[in-house]
């Protein structure tokens, strides 16, 4: 009889872990979906396409300007080349990524969404990740853009080094389309945008917020300026447009950390969103 227990005891443990495994790989199967629908949808978004088609012109612009400023080709081509692939991604995490929650509820598709066996995480994190999949298309055709400039200007060895601050560049992106769907799940699109336009801002001086916190007067001021800067991710540490402009690479060490610094905070600030908006009522 105890054999026999033991026996039923393990099939259920059994029978547990494989409706678990089937659970897991449901749901992801659901955040793929949905991850996948938001990158055919950005796709279908003309916008977009002008977007990289501008960079890809003034990366070009770059080119002649660079034969203009005598022997400054090189740096010129990859500040102006990559300061564009940071602005107008940018633009389009934070546009893009403030509407995607708002858009499927105006729409009032998220009723028929919620209505199947799709969670409220699900949904944030699949949309999350399909726009990021749209920034890493878009961030990958204007480094190579880029690059065939570079290369056409007979710099092989920076074409070839550009690409360690591109994944720094795509690395901030991501952490502001977390912040961008954050604030979206609890207000307006024009709201979410500029919010998170500050916090792109104040994220890059996060060094003075510090010393900020440490030189004022004001017990107040100083806990304000604190709070800030352990709140607000820390963006500087992604701004490798002037030394890779000059040749530099960041050391793989450096790369490591800010990817997990990165991640890290993508998770908290989702976590929070799903918080959020798991207690909005849409009814």
């Amino acid at each position: 009889m105890q054999g026999t227990g033991e026996a039923s005891a393990l099939a259920n443990k059994k029978e547990e872990t494989v409706g678990t495994s089937v659970a897991q790989s449901s749901s992801r199967t659901r955040v793929a979906s949905i991850a996948l629908n938001t990158f055919r949808e950005a796709v279908r978004d003309r916008v977009l396409y002008n977007l990289v088609l501008f960079v890809l012109l003034l990366i070009g612009g770059a080119i002649f300007l660079g034969e203009l400023s005598g022997g400054q080709e090189k740096k010129i081509i990859t500040d102006l080349g990559l300061s564009a692939m940071l602005i107008f991604g940018v633009f389009i995490g934070i546009f893009v990524g403030v509407s995607l929650v708002y858009k499927e509820i105006e729409r009032r598709t998220v009723y028929a969404l919620f209505a199947k066996p799709v969670g409220r995480a699900e949904f944030l994190i699949g949309k999350y990740l399909g726009l990021c999949l749209t920034l890493l298309v878009n961030v990958a055709v204007m480094g190579v853009g880029v690059t065939l400039a570079l290369l056409y200007d007979g710099n092989g060895r920076l074409a070839a080094s550009i690409w360690e601050a591109i994944l720094l560049i795509f690395l901030e992106l991501t952490i502001l389309t977390a912040v961008a769907i954050m604030f979206s799940s609890f207000s307006t699109p024009a709201l979410s945008a500029l919010l998170t336009f500050f916090v792109f801002v104040i994220g890059h001086f996060s060094a003075d917020l510090k010393s900020l916190s440490v030189s004022l007067g004001s017990t107040s001021a100083r806990a304000l300026f604190g709070a800030l800067y352990y709140l607000l991710p820390n963006l500087a540490n992604y701004s490798f447009i002037t030394p890779a402009a000059h040749g530099n690479s960041p050391p793989p060490a450096f790369v490591a950390t800010v990817a997990v610094y990165a991640l890290v905070y993508i998770t908290i600030i989702l976590a929070l969103a799903t918080l959020i908006f798991s207690r909005r009522n849409f009814k």
